[in-house]
């Protein structure tokens, strides 16, 4: 059987899984994030990653014949983070979590301006944002000297549980092209001249692909997790990028769309398709490259909605299916949080326009599902305009159930949705990758259902609102900026 535990922002999970895909057992804990100050998003490596692992792992190997059968063990996490550690693999500071930290701004604008926004995206394959590790890199240099001076290993969420298993300082290929601008995307390896004016004499991990075995279980390690010694560990990845493997999401042309808290696309390439409103990294596996977007907001919209205007998610659906397309004359905004792709604005707000006194919480709450399926529309689009166009969407995450917010995605994009038979999520491509290292073929492992069709008369009408959708964050930047503003004035 095959083991993947994956670390995600408000909490992880397992799965035990057999040759034949069948999952046998699974688990989950949830956690929280720290915010010790504005802009900080923060995890307690010990506290969070490594007591999540060790209990997940108690969980799902529950007996001896568990732990016999266990051939392989793949892991995944939020990312890009940055954990400074030393040369142990000991956290020094909390670990610096992915774009929705952004305090590093004014490196970022510094990075810009010594190497060149235009050269960045060319050679790294995505811009500068909060998303990337190098300015964080340097904010800690700054601002905690201490810390940057006895780091000598970068690790995100999988790499510090390799290291921890295994004793390897390594890192999978598709995190590490994330480390903008320490990484070519069209050499697959270090920029180390770009890295050494980033991070001056930090040593880096060395790099393989997900798929790789790169170590084993070693003593201590088994005697600290109660997994077997010996049991080959594969270097895994980023979170997302698992969650496209759970759903066959590896074919030049497929594209994952992930409903969670926030919406996430991945879509396979077979060469870098640099866009100043994307990420591109490389793939999960050999030879393959991708373009990723993220919705700052998505589900998180939608529970926020709940809370205000009481009721269960089932009520909401089911009084939100029976008003029209077009919610009867609302366009919402999703920016509540600020916008990462296409539009990287932490400074975009949540708009609600033409609101009436006839409107109620079923059309509000579908303007919220069509608002956050224009903002998929609009990072497709993305994709397309930088040569991505995706020919197959796989549809994967908490917000399929149900069936409406599928629908209205299929109707605002007029694409088609394969919903799979699972949709644990990125542990059970965490197990899939494990297998795959094995020699294991996973072909069937998570077949598709069902398809999500467009209708073509919703299609139509939702042409006219996508269209004033992108004109209102246009005319409306300038006050949505002024008003981020009054925000942080205002903040405690």
């Amino acid at each position: 059987m095959f083991l993947g535990i994956d670390i995600g922002t408000s909490g992880s999970k397992a799965v035990l899984v057999d040759p034949d895909g069948t999952i046998v057992a699974r688990a989950e804990r949830a956690h929280g994030v720290s915010t010790p100050h504005p802009g900080w998003v923060e995890h307690d490596a010990q506290a969070v990653w490594w007591a999540d692992f060790l209990a997940l792992v108690g969980e799902v190997i529950r007996t001896d014949a568990d732990r016999a059968g266990l051939r392989g063990l793949a892991v995944s996490g939020i990312g890009p983070c940055l954990l400074p550690a030393d040369e142990r693999g000991t956290p020094l500071r909390p670990a610096i979590l992915y774009g929705v930290d952004t305090r590093a701004t004014a490196e970022i604008a510094e990075l810009n301006e010594e190497l060149g926004a235009e050269a960045v995206l060319r050679r790294a394959g995505s811009p500068l944002t909060s998303q990337a590790v190098g300015p964080k890199l340097r904010w800690l240099a700054r601002h905690e000297p201490q810390v940057y001076a006895r780091m000598r290993m970068l690790l995100m969420a999988s790499s510090f549980l390799v290291h921890r298993l295994t004793g390897r300082y390594v890192l999978d290929h598709e995190s590490a092209s994330q480390c903008v601008p320490m990484y070519d995307l069209h050499r697959r390896e270090w920029a180390s001249d770009w890295a050494e004016s980033v991070a001056p004499g930090l040593p880096l991990p060395e790099l393989a692909w997900p798929t790789e075995i790169v170590g084993a279980v070693t003593r201590e390690a088994a005697a600290a997790t109660g997994l077997p010694a010996g049991l080959p560990i594969t270097t895994g990845t980023i979170d997302a990028w698992a969650e496209a493997a759970s759903v066959g999401v590896r074919a030049p042309g497929d594209a994952m769309v992930m409903y969670g808290t926030t919406m996430f696309l991945v879509q396979v390439l077979t060469d870098p398709r640099p866009h100043p409103g994307l990420w591109g990294t490389c793939g999960t596996w050999p030879g393959t490259y991708t373009l990723a977007a993220g919705m700052a907001t998505s589900g998180a919209v939608t529970d926020w909605l709940r809370r205000l205007v009481g009721g269960e998610f089932a009520d909401l659906v089911r009084e939100a299916d029976a008003v029209p397309a077009g919610s009867r004359g609302l366009i919402l905004l999703p920016y509540f949080a600020g916008e990462r792709t296409p539009l990287f604005d932490p400074d975009a707000r949540g708009l609600l326009a033409g609101l009436t006194l006839g409107h109620g919480r079923a059309e509000i709450y579908r303007a919220a599902l069509e608002g956050i399926g224009y903002g998929v529309r609009h990072n497709l689009e993305a994709m397309a305009a930088a040569g991505g166009s995706a020919r197959r969407l796989v549809a994967v995450g908490g917000g399929t159930k149900g069936g409406l917010w599928t629908r209205i995605v299929s109707d605002i994009t007029g694409l088609p949705q394969q919903l799979p038979a699972e949709t644990v999520g990125a542990c059970l491509g965490d197990a899939l990758l494990a297998a795959e290292a094995s020699g294991v073929a996973t072909a069937d492992w998570n077949p598709v259902v069902t398809t999500v069709q467009p209708d073509p008369a919703h299609t139509a009408v939702y042409d006219e609102f996508y269209r004033h959708y992108r004109g209102l964050y246009e005319s409306t930047r300038e006050s949505a900026h002024f008003l981020a503003d009054q925000q942080r004035r205002a903040a405690p």
